[in-house]
């Protein structure tokens, strides 16, 4: 089943409505680039408001990551097309536990996409994605209520179907 544009941003609308209400964290905006194409999301964050201390200067917590993006292949392919990207992540941050500094930070998550090919030579055969990243990031500010980060993701079915391309973004 292929969503067009419009059904799937009108899916992700209407999944937020069903949602309960809950307070948003975070939201945050990514730009990111990889095998020909260029990538843009916004996403909404969820606090697990728990804290695990590893050790004395290690602390782990972690945050539920949605998401909504969109990818623009390269023109000068033939098989260019626009992809809408529907994900959702749960993300394990480890920091020293203060609300600014440095932090690193990993992700497994699923994603829905409204076709299956992009550029000429990137096909997925199913629109269900696992989306991993690894990262690295400051909290800034006051609160700690700023975060400019760095991420390496991978999209790919996991072999679930052939073929299996995957696209890579930083």
């Amino acid at each position: 089943m292929k969503l067009k544009s419009t059904q799937f941003v009108l899916l992700f609308m209407l999944a937020g409505l069903a949602a309960p209400a809950i307070a948003v964290d975070g939201v945050s905006l990514e730009l990111g680039h990889g095998d020909r194409t260029s990538m843009g999301r916004v996403g909404v964050q969820w606090d697990w408001n728990q804290r695990w201390q590893l050790s004395q200067n290690l602390v782990a917590s972690g945050y539920w990551d949605a998401s909504l993006g969109y990818w623009r292949g390269d023109s000068s392919t033939a098989g260019a097309r626009d992809i809408y990207d529907l994900g959702i992540t749960p993300v394990v941050r480890l920091s020293r536990g203060n609300p600014t500094g440095w932090y690193a930070e990993a992700g497994i998550g699923a994603h829905l996409l409204s076709e299956t090919q992009i550029n000429d030579h990137r096909r997925f055969s199913t629109a269900f994605q696992f989306g991993d990243h690894v990262g690295v990031g400051l909290r800034f500010g006051q609160r700690g209520e700023y975060d400019l980060g760095y991420r390496f993701q991978h999209l790919s079915n996991a072999d679930i179907k052939k073929a299996n391309d995957g696209i890579n973004f930083s």
